[in-house]
């Protein structure tokens, strides 16, 4: 190797170490800024940059094939139905029956759960929303429901999800019917269904507080 050739070699190095320098000192001070301003605390929004950065990960980690892949079902008023009733018994609890996200659980996660009548969740694929149905989302508090193969469950709430925005009053009663209750709740119920037909409740109500 020539002087020249070296000293270009040397220079490379040098300017390679400076980079790894700069990134490290950029991440480490960003990370010291994040756990000194934010701590771990769930309470806060993420920032709009962080936001972006996620929802283009969250896009890019979508196989291509899946991405484009159509709803091999039709919105008929019985799949829509299913998907309804299916919605109001495992996603309700943390984005609501209108998928609003105002739920008790919804609001105190972080990321917090979009408001899936929004563009931001309407302008997916269909092959998007099922991977991230079936998949689920690490880091977040979106579980995987699908098993190892294709599910027709998921397919439903897709086109479910499309419909969000045209839900209806009488819909939304329906799926009341389908909310997780707890015993309290229960038994709440049913004293005030005695009650309205004349009979006292059966045991005392507890302090408690019921779903929303």
């Amino acid at each position: 190797m020539g002087p020249e050739r070296g000293m270009r070699v040397t220079s490379l190095r040098i300017g390679l170490a400076l980079a790894v320098l700069a990134v490290t000192t950029v991440a480490v001070a960003g990370v010291a800024y994040w756990w000194t301003g934010r701590g771990v605390s769930a309470r806060d929004a993420p920032s709009r940059i962080e936001s972006a950065v996620a929802s283009r990960l969250r896009r890019l980690a979508v196989p291509r094939v899946a991405r484009t892949e159509k709803n091999p079902l039709a919105a008929t008023p019985e799949v829509l139905e299913d998907a309804r009733r299916h919605f109001a018994d495992h996603c309700a609890i943390c984005h609501a029956n209108d998928g609003s996200g105002q739920t008790p659980i919804g609001r105190n996660l972080y990321p917090k759960p979009p408001d899936m009548r929004l563009p931001a969740t309407q302008n997916l694929t269909d092959g998007e929303l099922y991977y991230f149905i079936h998949n689920g989302i690490r880091l977040t508090g979106m579980p995987a429901w699908g098993g190892t193969g294709p599910d027709v469950d998921s397919w439903k709430l897709v086109l479910f999800i499309r419909h969000l925005s045209r839900l209806t009053a009488e819909e939304l009663r329906d799926m009341e019917r389908f909310n997780p209750k707890s015993e309290a709740d229960r038994q709440e119920e049913a004293d005030e269904e005695r009650f309205l037909r004349g009979n006292a409740p059966t045991t005392p109500k507890t302090p408690g507080h019921r779903h929303q």
